[in-house]
């Protein structure tokens, strides 16, 4: 829940640029109503929500479903990370060394041994405050949630059709990086996409000016 703030809703007019990045939301499913299965064995010992994998002190151990097909792909969402295959890994760390941390798990199948790829945890590391808020189209209010840790601090809600405008001159280099007041969303540029469709990931993506 948020409280909206005045003039919260900005649909201006956006005129393409040329030499413009373009960015994408990351997705793990192509549509809603998809599902992987698969459960953390040791999720007791783990930190609850998993919210800082580099400061796991036992490795994540995973049941996978008896299903290929119903198995995790190349990314799949858990908590505040995801778990992606060793494949997914190469090409995060070749296009951005920097943007992402990895905790290495142990995979395991009902009555069987495990002979697929390694898979890893995964989280985006870095988080800017790079939304163009006034050539953007979105609800901008304050999070009215006490349970929540952004309580009382301003908040994005992305309800309905968006469109989104990034500063080039904060992200930098940057590849990927999740949003300073929408952190659940990790956005990445073209050249990180292109590199997944090129290796083949079952990885979405979704223009930040066409969602919704």
């Amino acid at each position: 829940m948020m409280t909206a703030s005045p003039g919260e809703q900005r649909p201006r007019r956006l005129r393409a640029v040329a030499h413009q990045r373009r960015f994408y939301r990351v997705n793990a499913f192509r549509s809603r109503g998809e599902a992987f299965h698969f459960e953390l064995e040791n999720e007791k010992e783990l930190p609850c929500g998993l919210e800082r994998i580099s400061d796991l002190a036992e490795t994540p151990r995973f049941l996978f479903d008896k299903s290929a097909a119903r198995r995790p792909r190349d990314l799949a969402p858990f908590f505040y990370a995801w778990l992606i295959s060793d494949r997914t890994k190469a090409v995060f760390e070749s296009v951005d060394p920097n943007g992402f941390v990895f905790a290495q798990c142990a995979v395991r199948v009902p009555k069987g041994t495990w002979d697929g790829p390694p898979y890893w945890l995964c989280q985006v590391v870095r988080v800017l405050d790079a939304l163009d808020e006034g050539r953007s189209r979105l609800k901008i209010g304050i999070s009215d949630d006490p349970r929540k840790l952004d309580f009382g601090q301003k908040c994005y809600d992305f309800f309905g059709r968006t469109e989104l405008v990034f500063r080039e001159d904060l992200i930098g280099d940057a590849h990927m990086f999740r949003m300073a007041y929408h952190d659940s969303w990790a956005i990445c540029d073209e050249e990180l996409k292109n590199a997944c469709k090129s290796a083949g990931l079952k990885i979405y993506f979704t223009d930040v000016l066409k969602h919704g």
